[in-house]
This record gives structure tokens, sequence and C-alpha cells, in this order.
């Protein structure tokens, strides 16, 4: 029997419709060239042009319906394999919410987010409400997608410290000032949290926090560099952060293309987790 290909994921893209929800963090007139929709239409040539089998579906949003219409579209779209949604984290009734979404949709679901670098809060994920809530993402077996920057590092890692049973996932690399330069700020905070057994780390967002008009696979290297050595293969995976990073890179084929350079010195092996195998296993995707 001849050996099947590993699945390559892609575990983080996004989509959306400005008609029909409101995204606060599209005001910027700097985004207008990605307010538009963005459908699994859109998407699906340019995964199978890049070798990408599935993919991982990230709320933009927090509204729960947006979490439902993703876990619809999921239902509907072979190549999204799991869903990152939204929940209230600070209700009472945040359990009975995700035992909701789990009794109709299972698997789908595979984690939860919140924009946490737009709180005016840096210690936000430090809050006994955001924590209870956090408990309860635990108790169900799902994940929880860290977005956060510098900034907000230190309340992450206190949070992933007090919760061990909870699978965290830190999103973009915690988004340092690539355009800027080497980011040391960002570099020594994020130390403490690779420290942590319990937290993975996606490459992905980071051509958005490069020079829109002027990045590289070389300018991306030292961020990726830092990150697998603090993290090592075994804990990080590849996100396009599609189509966010339209705005930087032009085509999807471009940010794939760029992390393959980076790691072009890993076995095969290593690839396959980075590329898919690690995404597979901690959200725990349907037929991993």
């Amino acid at each position: 029997m001849s050996k099947t290909h590993s699945v390559r994921v892609d575990a983080h893209q996004h989509f959306w419709d400005p008609a029909r929800f409101r995204y606060p963090w599209m005001d910027d007139a700097a985004l207008d060239p990605v307010r538009r929709p963005y459908t699994p239409d859109d998407l699906a040539g340019e995964l199978t042009a890049n070798g990408i089998d599935g993919t991982v579906l990230v709320q933009t949003v927090a509204d729960l319906a947006e979490t439902r219409l993703f876990l619809d579209i999921a239902r509907e779209t072979p190549f999204v394999h799991g869903v990152v949604g939204w929940v209230d984290l600070t209700s009472p009734t945040v359990g009975e919410v995700l035992d909701e979404l789990l009794d109709e949709y299972g698997a789908l679901l595979v984690g939860i987010r919140h924009q946490v670098h737009d709180e005016d809060d840096a210690a936000w994920l430090g809050r006994p409400d955001v924590r209870h809530g956090l408990a309860q993402v635990a108790a169900r077996g799902l994940a929880y997608d860290l977005l956060v920057r510098t900034r907000e590092l230190p309340a992450a890692t206190a949070a992933v410290a007090a919760l061990p049973d909870l699978r965290f996932v830190l999103d973009h690399i915690a988004k340092p000032g690539i355009a800027g330069g080497w980011d040391e700020p960002w570099a020594a905070a994020i130390v403490h949290l690779a420290a942590l057994p319990n937290v993975r780390v996606k490459l992905s967002g980071m051509v958005t926090e490069a020079d829109w008009t002027n990045w590289s696979a070389e300018t991306l290297r030292p961020f990726i560099d830092r990150v697998i050595d603090l993290f090592t293969v075994d804990r990080v995976m590849f996100g396009s952060d599609w189509p966010v990073c339209l705005l930087a890179a032009s085509a999807y084929g471009d940010v794939v293309d760029a992390v393959s350079t980076v790691l072009s010195g890993l076995s095969p092996t290593e690839s396959e987790q980075v590329f898919g195998r690690n995404a597979q296993t901690y959200y725990r995707l349907p037929g991993s």
C-alpha cells in the first residue's frame, strides 16, 4: 500500500462580509483593499494551488452570530476542518453557550478567541470573570487562541500558567514590530510564555506587521528563528492570516512561500509538523 501524503493545514484564515457584520478593526482606511466579502469560493483555488488540504477558520468579530455562521460554513465546506469561534468569556452563562454550540456542531468547534489586544485593560486575561470563562473552555476540551501584542504578553503568560489544563495557541507570534526592525521587548517577553508547556504558536500574521511595501522572507527570518528556537518545531504551526495578509502580500502563495523559504532547512518530518500535523493534533481537528 502506498503511503498517503501528510495533510497540510493552514491553521489561521478568515472569512467576512462587511454588509453583514460591523468589524471595528476595519474602520481604518488602510483596510480599504480588503473591505469586501471573502468567502470559501475565494480561497478554494488558492489552497489547491499551494497544496493546502484544510484550514482552521478563525473568528473576526465579537459576535456569536459569526461563530454560528462559521460553523455552518464548516459543515458545508470540506476544506474547513475546524472553527475557532467567539463567545462572551465574561458571561456567567458561558458554559451553557459552549454546550449549546457543541451539541449543535460537535467537533467542528475546536477553539475560542477574543481580540484581547483591543481591550483597554492590558491585564484583561487576569480578570476573575475572564478566568472563569477560560476554565469553561478548558472543561470542554477546547483550545483558546491568544490574540495579544507585547503589552498583553505578561497577562497571557500568567493565564497560561494558571490554567495548565487549557490548550493555548498564540496567534501571529504576538505581533512584534517587524517593520521597525528587531523588537527586543517582544523577544524578551515571549521567552516566559514559551517556557510553559500548554501553549503553541502560529507562524501567522507576520507580513502585515512588516513594511507592507518592502518585506521578504529574510525580513521575517529573525522572528521565525526566535520562535522556533523558543518553542521548537513540535509547538509551532503555519497560518496564512488570509485575507488580512493581502494587505501586504500580492497573493496567498506569497505567504506560504515566505514561511517555506525560512523553514527550508527543516527535515521532511519537521516540515510536516509545522505545515499540518501540529495543528491537527493540538486543535483536535475532526479526522486527525
